[in-house]
């Protein structure tokens, strides 16, 4: 351990988080490998440690005898300030190694807030900020993740974004990069051909021009830069890796159990949700797959209890058999299955009595809109009267404590739909309390959770304007409002983080400015509410003559050429534009279990989608 982190680490909160030396880290000589690789996750390691994707890549890496990855998180304040009086740069967990020494560091990119927290960790690093100052074969900035999508308002300090999914394409960059090393490559020469590998996006082959109102003109790509870049799609997740074991961390995480993903991708086409649209076409792993990797997991951990993980994890097709194999090792074993992104229609009695075989604690539902009208309106395809039998299946099995989550701000919503969402959350309370056979003396808790709703690229509502930071405002107030005196207890999030985070999601390039200025001004660690300031940021946009609201607030047109436009994440414009049309009249498109609305993205998987499946492919096999 080097001495300075040694002398500094009793003077700080949490000293857990910059050692390193977990159960089933990797331990490599970095001497013996090609390839030095930093995954950094930038936020706090027990943000961190809880992600999946860093606990696939960083053992898919690691599997490699010519690579070597290491994890790097971002320090908290305190340990900022001891690091910087002492001189000590930020280091990777396994060796201590200065980030500034490694081949590739790579930013998985979960949200948009997060953008100057990667140019913290790369100051701190000794990392130049801008890609244009990083000239040779070494440091290169990669990034990948959801934000991925559109990655224009941080082009400037990145080499290169992989786009979907990333365990092929992780590897042919390595494969690339290793060959340009050993040949001695310029930087430049590496990014031309890595430009081709399918996924990969190089920004700076790319020629961003404005029309005098400040749209996007045109992106021109460099020379023989592809046109349009599609993002990789992982086609069978039987056979893909996935690690049959995790890091244990010493401390308390965020998620702190086993975590095994059943499937990618959804089948409801939620007209706000980006992920829904993002991870298409539909790919599901085999109950048997499934239940061997879960086994696995508990066994090399010790965890007791394991996360079945998906966008939707009860329109899995074979949910229900999936429940009754694991039920037969993890209730012998005492491990408890937690069931998260429960769908309200698909909860029933079937399912409670699986869940029955296991462990439980309360219940999340996502609603999204407490009207019908609303529902429609964002294709959530759930009726109150399935909200209502749900609710009273989960009574009638003894569950007395409900969370909701609800969107205020939503396109086309009135402030009668908002006081909708109190309505049905009385609702839910007096049918507990009509249940003849609840336990006497115990109360309902029901928790309402109304986030303000951001539009995202690659969704329906990607042409539409995100509400005033003065109308969600007045909407929360209307909703705190109505609650009080109720059984419900309603919590709603500050309006200016979001206000940001839609800027930066529909952004162009011109924003990169922006960021490096508003980092500059000391702003980082922004999804923080103790850290973010909202008065440094509107500095920023100032300084470089740039409106947020130009961003945030403005509807554009079909025909407006949209910084993401030359990036191909699936869904089509014109299915994206049909989806839009339909919410304006507040009609509902089947899930795609019941009709193929031809969406596009199953032709990034040679025209296959998993969305039809009728029974679990498993059991078929037998």
């Amino acid at each position: 351990m080097d001495a300075r982190l040694e002398k500094i680490l009793p003077l700080v909160q949490k000293p857990g988080r910059y050692i390193g030396g977990e159960l089933n880290s990797v331990e490599k000589d970095p001497a013996m490998d090609d390839m030095r690789f930093a995954f950094c996750f930038p936020d706090t390691y027990e943000i961190g440690m809880s992600h999946l994707g860093i606990k696939i890549l960083y053992y898919l890496i690691n599997e490699r005898e010519d690579a070597y990855c290491e994890r790097v998180f971002a320090p908290w304040l305190d340990m900022e300030e001891q690091m910087r009086s002492v001189g000590l740069p930020l280091f990777s967990l396994e060796t201590g190694t200065p980030l500034s020494e490694f081949d590739l560091i790579g930013f998985t990119l979960q949200y948009e807030m997060s953008f100057t927290t990667c140019l913290y960790m790369l100051e701190l690093g000794g990392v130049p900020l801008l890609a244009k100052d990083r000239h040779d074969l070494k440091n290169l900035v990669v990034g990948g993740g959801p934000c991925a999508c559109n990655p224009e308002p941080i082009a400037d300090f990145f080499d290169l974004f992989m786009l979907g999914d990333g365990e092929e394409v992780m590897m042919d960059l390595l494969d690339l990069y290793k060959e340009y090393k050993e040949r001695g490559a310029s930087k430049e020469e590496f990014l031309k051909a890595a430009s081709h590998i399918g996924g990969i996006y190089v920004p700076s082959l790319y020629d961003v021009t404005y029309n005098e109102d400040g749209t996007v003109k045109a992106v021109s790509p460099v020379g023989d830069a592809p046109a349009v870049v599609r993002k990789r799609v992982v086609a069978d997740l039987d056979s893909v890796y996935y690690p049959d074991k995790f890091l244990v961390p010493y401390i308390d995480i965020v998620h702190d159990r086993a975590v095994e993903e059943i499937y990618r991708g959804c089948i409801r086409g939620c007209r706000f949700c980006q992920a829904g649209f993002l991870y298409r076409p539909i790919r599901e792993k085999s109950v048997s797959t499934i239940n061997a990797q879960a086994k696995s997991l508990c066994e090399s951990t010790g965890y007791d209890e394991i996360s079945v993980i998906s966008l939707s994890t009860s329109d899995y097709s074979g949910i229900q058999p999936l429940l009754s194999d694991m039920a037969d090792w993890t209730a012998e074993k005492k491990i408890n299955i937690s069931l998260p992104s429960l769908r309200i229609d698909t909860f029933s009695d079937e399912l409670v009595e699986k869940l029955n075989l296991i462990r439980r604690s309360g219940l999340t539902f996502a609603p999204e809109a407490g009207s019908q009208r609303m529902r429609d309106v964002i294709n959530k395809n759930i009726t109150e009267e399935d909200i209502m039998k749900s609710v009273r299946i989960a009574f009638a099995n003894n569950y007395a404590t409900v969370k909701l989550y609800f969107m205020l701000g939503l396109p086309y919503e009135t402030m009668e739909d908002v006081e909708a969402i109190v309505d049905l959350g009385k609702q839910i309370v007096d049918a507990y309390y009509q249940n003849p056979d609840r336990p006497k003396g115990r109360h309902l808790t029901v928790n309402i959770s109304a986030s303000p709703f951001v539009p995202k690229p690659f969704t329906p509502f990607q042409w539409e304007p995100q509400d005033t930071k003065a109308s969600i405002e007045e909407k929360q107030e209307r909703l705190h409002e109505l609650a009080t005196k109720t059984r419900l207890h309603v919590s709603s999030h500050k309006s200016d983080t979001i206000f940001l985070e839609a800027a930066f999601a529909r952004g162009d390039r011109r924003l990169c400015q922006v960021i490096l200025k508003a980092f500059e001004k000391g702003c980082y660690f922004d999804s923080w509410d103790n850290c973010f300031d909202i008065e440094k940021w509107m500095e920023a946009f100032e300084e470089c003559g740039l409106d947020p609201s130009f961003y945030s607030n403005r509807r554009r047109s079909y025909d407006e050429v949209l910084p993401w436009d030359h990036l191909d994440n699936g869904p089509s414009k014109e299915f994206l534009m049909r989806e839009n049309e339909k919410a304006k009249q507040a009609a509902v498109t089947p899930n795609c279990r019941e009709q193929c609305s031809n969406c596009g993205a199953q032709r990034l998987n040679g025209g296959k989608c998993d969305a039809l499946l009728k029974i679990d492919r498993g059991r078929e096999a037998v």
